[in-house]
């Protein structure tokens, strides 16, 4: 509401004189990320399982030890490398259904589950099925660079956008030397990259040409906004009516702020984002390879004019540009084979999970009841406890959930490490 009172603040002055403060239109377009009409399924679409992420890691950490068995101690001094306070001990313990935690000694231990170890069997086998399909995909972001080359440590930040493996630069690249090579012509660590080779025309295709010949049509963007959407309707179809720039043609030709630049940055933008598994990236991450991938400073704005192709959300306060056309309400139309694993380990942590808050949960109940039992002969002197008591067996026996001070005590062992 501050941010549209500003910006008609601003239209007073509309085209009859210039504004005599143009920093404050610079100040406006740091909101306009907000501007964007929320969709209530691709927010969804968009929700970061915190948990998924940490155990994946846990897991990592756990298959590099020695015999994949790992000292809790050792993954306790990782903790802070996860953004995690608190005992690991208390962590792996709420997921019994993917680690396995045993006392040896005087000191605790932890492995993967045999459902967890067949995940991970899955999983690098899709890893060696789907090999030549990252092959290609590496192939074409190289295409797609101005100079045929990508920064390896920014490439680090994307790659499990584009499911490359962790150990890419020594399992992908050294099989084809004849596609790849890395070179490091400043000399600085961080300079390494990976350059393409060679050329391959049968790549140089993207994924709305592909489309555009399979059903023997002019490669074209589709729109899948609600049919109210009659403005945003009207500039998707003019700027569809365009010709088609693909992301690997040769854009030198091209003048800056051009029309026909915008619309080799859509596509680019477009073929990027076909190219990942959940079909979204950072646009923060994204606008690191600016020089790359010739994209311009304000990347955000330029996203938001176009509604029917992208949708960008701040959830979690990080800026993110979906593929709308990739989405069926909140699911993805194709899955990667690597994200159906994925899932299932997923699955594999939220039924461990829901395993420990159970088991917790009756503990509690019968905590409860022992103190209950004890608490029995003073209860003629408190008409209010058996008041509660007499509700807690209407509502099905919850052992005094509906306590407050007992509610506070059940969330801190379902949700937080237990002091001790």
């Amino acid at each position: 509401m501050v941010t549209k009172i500003f910006l008609q603040n601003l239209n007073y002055w509309g085209p009859r004189v210039c504004s005599p403060l143009p920093f404050l239109l610079d100040h406006a377009r740091s909101f306009s990320l907000w501007s964007m009409k929320k969709d209530p399924d691709l927010e969804s679409s968009l929700s970061r399982n915190r948990r998924w992420i940490v155990n994946n890691q846990i897991k990592n950490i756990i298959l590099r030890y020695p015999a994949q068995v790992a000292p809790v101690k050792f993954i306790q001094k990782k903790f802070k490398t996860l953004d995690l306070k608190g005992k690991a001990l208390n962590w792996l313990k709420k997921y019994p259904c993917c680690f396995n935690v045993y006392l040896e000694g005087d000191e605790y231990y932890c492995q993967l589950t045999k459902r967890m170890m067949s995940l991970v069997e899955e999983e690098e086998t899709v890893k060696d099925i789907q090999e030549p399909v990252l092959v290609k995909r590496l192939t074409k972001l190289l295409m797609m660079s101005s100079n045929h080359r990508l920064n390896v440590m920014k490439l680090n930040e994307l790659k499990r956008s584009f499911g490359f493996p962790d150990d890419y630069l020594i399992r992908i690249v050294p099989k084809h030397p004849k596609t790849f090579r890395i070179v490091n012509y400043s000399g600085r660590r961080s300079a390494m990259e990976i350059e393409l080779l060679s050329w391959n025309p049968d790549l140089g295709v993207s994924a709305i040409e592909s489309l555009g010949h399979s059903q023997g049509s002019e490669p074209q963007f589709s729109c899948t906004l609600p049919s109210t959407w009659v403005k945003s309707w009207e500039r998707f179809c003019e700027f569809n009516a365009t010709p088609y720039i693909s992301p690997y043609l040769d854009t030198s030709h091209l003048v800056e702020g051009s029309k026909e630049m915008e619309k080799r940055i859509i596509s680019l933008v477009h073929e990027l984002l076909s190219l990942t598994l959940w079909k979204k990236l950072s646009i923060v991450k994204l606008g690191h390879f600016r020089r790359e991938f010739g994209l311009p400073e304000k990347l955000n704005v330029l996203l938001l004019k176009h509604p029917g192709i992208f949708y960008v959300s701040n959830r979690y306060q990080i800026y993110t540009v979906l593929l709308r056309e990739a989405y069926n309400g909140s699911e993805l139309i194709d899955k990667d084979p690597l994200l159906v694993v994925k899932e299932k380990f997923g699955a594999l942590m939220q039924e461990g999970l829901h395993e420990y808050n159970q088991r917790h949960h009756l503990m509690n109940l019968e905590k409860k009841r022992k103190k209950g039992t004890m608490m029995g002969s003073s209860a003629k002197k408190k008409p209010r406890s058996s008041e509660i008591s007499e509700q807690d067996d209407h509502e099905g026996n919850l052992g005094g959930l509906l306590d407050p001070e007992e509610r506070k005590r059940f969330y801190k062992v379902l949700f937080d490490d237990p002091a001790s």
